[in-house]
Parts: C-alpha cells; sequence; structure tokens
C-alpha cells in the first residue's frame, strides 16, 4: 500500500483515470459537435427534416415528449443541448473507459468506432421508446439509417479524438 491507502497495484493509477475522463470528455465534446454538424447538412438541409432551429431542442422532445418541448418554449432549446452534450461527454468517457483493450489488441480505433456508433443509438432509442411515444418509427429503415449515419459522424470523430489524447499512454 502507498501512502494514500490505494494499492499500488491498481489496473489504473488516478492520473491515468484523470487522463481518460479527459479524453472522452473531449472527444465527446468533437463527436456532438459534429454529429449537429451532420444533422444540420443532412437532415436540415439535404431532407428537408426539421428548420436549422429545431436540432437543440430535438433532445428535449425525443426524451420528454412534444407537449413538454411546446411548453418549455426557449427551454427547450437550453434542456435540449444540455441532454444532447450530456449524453456525448458520457458517451464520449465510456468509450475511452474501453479503448485501451481494443488498443492492446491492435485494432484501428474508426473500427470500433462503427460498432459502438451502433450500440449507442440502438441504446439511446430504445430508452427514448421505453419513456416516451414522442419519437420517431424506429421501424422504419430510413430512421434506422439516419440514426446510425448521424452517430457514425459522432463515434469516429470521438474515437479518433481519444486515440490521439491516449497515444501516449500505454
Amino acid at each position: 500500500m502507498s501512502s494514500t491507502g490505494t494499492s499500488t497495484a491498481a489496473w489504473l493509477s488516478r492520473a491515468d483515470v484523470r487522463q481518460t475522463v479527459r479524453a472522452g470528455l473531449i472527444g465527446g465534446l468533437v463527436g456532438g459537435v459534429c454529429i449537429w454538424i451532420y444533422e444540420a447538412i443532412v437532415w436540415v438541409g439535404v431532407q428537408h427534416q426539421m428548420p436549422m432551429k429545431g436540432i437543440p431542442r430535438n433532445a428535449t422532445g425525443l426524451t420528454f415528449g412534444q407537449h413538454v418541448q411546446t411548453s418549455l418554449g426557449a427551454w427547450a432549446y437550453v434542456l435540449g443541448t444540455v441532454i444532447h452534450f450530456a449524453f456525448a461527454l458520457g458517451w464520449g468517457v465510456l468509450f475511452a473507459a474501453i479503448w485501451p483493450y481494443f488498443r492492446r489488441r491492435g485494432i484501428e480505433a474508426t473500427l470500433v468506432a462503427l460498432p459502438y456508433a451502433m450500440l449507442a443509438w440502438i441504446v439511446m432509442h430504445l430508452s427514448i421508446a421505453l419513456v416516451s411515444d414522442s419519437h420517431p418509427n424506429y421501424g422504419d429503415s430510413a430512421v434506422v439509417i439516419g440514426g446510425f449515419m448521424s452517430h457514425f459522424c459522432y463515434a469516429v470523430p470521438l474515437a479518433l479524438v481519444v486515440k490521439q489524447q491516449l497515444a501516449q499512454r500505454k
């Protein structure tokens, strides 16, 4: 035991945990911005699914329903932004925590990011379907493909940032 009372044989030191969390937060932030850029280009610009101002409030409607989104007025934008980035940061920290396992096995970060993006989309949207009836038709292949594509635009930049941030750690 060291003087701080923690085991020196711990699989991660406090510095490693801080570095992992920091990498995940930075990667999650970058990914969160990238997914919104994708949504602005594709969902707003190409597919005309919503107006540009609908992007930040989208998470509010998905989480709490359209009635709450409408009743909150301008606060729906704030709450939606908080929800979006809270999840982006949380998924980022989780990716940073699992990334060293795959790195040690020689697997490229972007290869890990692709199924990670699909898993994140599935988990989040199953959760939304359980708590709210205000969601798109998850049986529609266009919704699923669009969701996966948007989450690829989150997870790939996340993975590259985490890979770069944790590169010096063996």
